[in-house]
């Protein structure tokens, strides 16, 4: 299989993190991962394009042939495709917390933290828009306070003693973040100490590159 990528962007990150950690608990999916270099356009031109028509990433080649063009899709395809030590919780109670989690991160933080990143210093050039910046920081907060508050305890990861995807998802997005060299979370002591431990991890320091 390969899986083509950008190693910035939120997505393909949050994949990338997905698989690193599931060889971190002796998985080998066995992944080819494939940059595409967005700045110079390539997810634009016909070769890619005819993986994923929409010319965005993460796109999964399936050793069949086919294309998967979502993020979560790809990995809940991987966690079906390989079912031993899934990153899942096996509880159904357990994994629809897990979930809840993910889906917090991405579309209560992440989402409006990555649309803040192109309106304060767009890594594709995009032109800076100070006012609405500033309105996605307000709208940011009750995420930030929500997982500001869950860290309180001194949880190593944000579902309690065990890495989830919710872990990968708000990391993905906040190295979308450093790459302005502003921390919307430097006010948030405990999203600080779980977002230095998680990223000091090995398996974590070899997909980040911020």
């Amino acid at each position: 299989m390969k899986l083509y990528v950008v190693p910035l962007a939120p997505n393909p990150v949050r994949v990338m993190l997905y698989i690193a950690e599931r060889a971190a608990l002796g998985v080998d999916m066995g992944i080819e991962q494939i940059i595409v270099n967005t700045l110079k356009g390539r997810h634009k031109e016909p070769e890619h394009l005819a993986r994923n028509p929409f010319g965005t990433l993460p796109v999964l080649e399936t050793q069949s042939g086919r294309f998967i063009v979502e993020s979560r899709v790809i990995i809940d395809y991987l966690e079906d495709l390989f079912p031993d030590q899934r990153l899942f919780n096996a509880d159904p109670e357990r994994r629809a917390h897990e979930r809840d989690l993910e889906r917090i991160c991405e579309i209560r933080l992440g989402n409006l933290m990555a649309h803040w990143v192109h309106v304060y210093k767009s890594p594709l050039g995009l032109p800076p828009n100070p006012d609405r910046a500033v309105e996605l920081e307000a709208a940011m907060q009750p995420a930030c306070a929500y997982l500001e508050a869950l860290l309180a305890d001194g949880r190593p990861f944000l579902a309690g003693d065990r890495v989830t995807m919710a872990d990968c998802s708000l990391q993905a997005f906040l190295q979308f973040m450093r790459f302005t060299q502003k921390n919307l979370m430097a006010s948030y002591s405990n999203i600080g100490r779980w977002d230095a431990a998680y990223r000091a991890r090995p398996e974590v320091a070899s997909v980040l590159t911020l």
